[in-house]
């Protein structure tokens, strides 16, 4: 038998307590053979207001804790009855594993491969420039790309011309 990835599902909000509580008793009980890991994935969320980049831990999956475990009855009695815990995902009281593929690619995100940035500028919208050789630079946004951490403005410079450039999202501010 190996030891395969499960979800948990936990009360939203507590899973980081789940994952607490569930190392403390996986050490007291002497499960530490068949329960290997308990991971809360979380993932850099990058937010950026009035050009200032703050970085903060975002839940990947709210309301759900991983384990890498070797399913048997006692492990499974260990997390299933690990106060905040309120079952395992899976049709019944049959927990599934997650595929290989799909354990590797989360574990991957959640060890900071992903950041997914969150964008207060909207389309249309009035920005002015505040760093780079173009700074003090009125535009607007014709396009966003919050994967990438950029925008698209068009700047009216040249006596009225209209240049489009891409631009760092934290290069720009709204102008209230």
């Amino acid at each position: 038998m190996s030891e395969k990835w499960y979800v948990i599902h936990t009360y939203s909000g507590y899973e980081n307590k789940v994952k607490a509580n569930l190392e403390r008793r996986i050490e007291s009980m002497n499960m530490e053979d068949k329960i290997f890991c308990v991971l809360v994935p979380v993932e850099d969320e990058v937010e950026i207001k009035n050009g200032q980049r703050k970085v903060s831990k975002k839940k990947i999956f709210p309301g759900y804790v991983l384990v890498e475990m070797m399913m048997t009855d006692t492990s499974w009695y260990v997390v299933r009855n690990t106060p905040g815990v309120t079952g395992f995902v899976g049709p019944g009281s049959k927990p599934i594993p997650l595929s290989e593929l799909e354990a590797e690619k989360i574990v991957q995100q959640a060890e900071g491969g992903d950041t997914c940035v969150r964008v207060d500028f909207s389309k249309d919208e009035k920005v002015r420039i505040i760093s780079g050789p173009f700074e003090n630079f009125i535009g607007v946004v014709q396009e966003i790309y919050p994967e990438r951490g950029k925008l698209k403005v068009i700047v009216s410079m040249f006596e009225g011309r209209e240049t489009l450039m891409e631009l760092e999202i934290a290069q720009v501010e709204k102008i209230s």
